[in-house]
């Protein structure tokens, strides 16, 4: 039995004891994860395709470890300007095995967990009591920091971030960079191969009003990574 799945942003066909490299996971090593956007499953010569994803499959691995691609060499160049620049970039994978391969009744971690944050229904009372703390909010409202002067955020990154209470560089300087990359991943598939290892140490230094540090430590750094 085989199967495709997205996989942080990519589409990997796996088989059970199969190890596979994908872009870098939030999840630590030796810790199991679950994979619910499954496309496609073979079992000999019966094939289910999904519409997109098949409803209840779902694919259960084990995170074996962390680790650096192989370096990759980016040379730009302006014709007639004398412009040259070099810089190696590694990618952040994780291998993975696959543990399991269910073709239908599973049950997907992130319903699951949406149901035990779900608040309770208050009362008509209490309701009533809170209504004047909700004409107050809009002064408290403040308008939101640009996320995208942090080496490696994007406008839809900085989105996913304002969207999930992170609009301030001080916000983003607090939280654990697992956290972070935990949001975007859960907002867009696409997201999910960003680095977000020094986005906390930057958005400090912008916090700071540190910006000639900060530059200096853009200048070091290629797509939020440290070289």
């Amino acid at each position: 039995m085989y199967a495709i799945v997205e996989i942080a942003g990519q589409q990997v066909k796996v088989a059970k004891d199969q190890k596979v490299f994908v872009n870098r996971l939030p999840v630590e090593e030796g810790k199991k994860v679950s994979f619910d956007n499954v496309l496609l499953i073979g079992d000999g010569d019966n094939i289910t395709i999904g519409a997109p994803a098949i409803n209840g499959a779902q694919i259960g691995a084990k995170v074996v470890k962390h680790l650096k691609g192989d370096k990759v060499i980016v040379l730009k160049k302006k014709r007639r300007k004398g412009f040259r620049k070099k810089n190696g970039h590694r990618q952040y994978l994780s291998e993975i095995v696959i543990e399991s391969i269910v073709a239908s009744g599973a049950t997907p971690a992130k319903k699951e967990e949406a149901k035990k944050a779900e608040p309770k229904k208050e009362t008509k009372a209490k309701a009533e009591t809170k209504a004047p703390a909700k004409k107050a909010a809009p002064k408290k409202a403040a308008k939101a920091d640009d996320l995208k002067k942090i080496e490696g955020v994007g406008p839809k990154a900085a989105e996913a971030m304002v969207a999930a209470g992170l609009d301030t560089f001080a916000k983003v300087a607090k939280a654990k960079p697992e956290a972070i990359a935990t949001i975007l991943s859960e907002a867009s598939s696409n997201l999910a191969h960003l680095v977000t290892d020094t986005w906390p140490k930057q958005a400090k230094l912008a916090a700071d009003g540190k910006w000639d540090e900060l530059k200096e430590l853009q200048d070091k750094l290629d797509g939020g990574i440290e070289k």
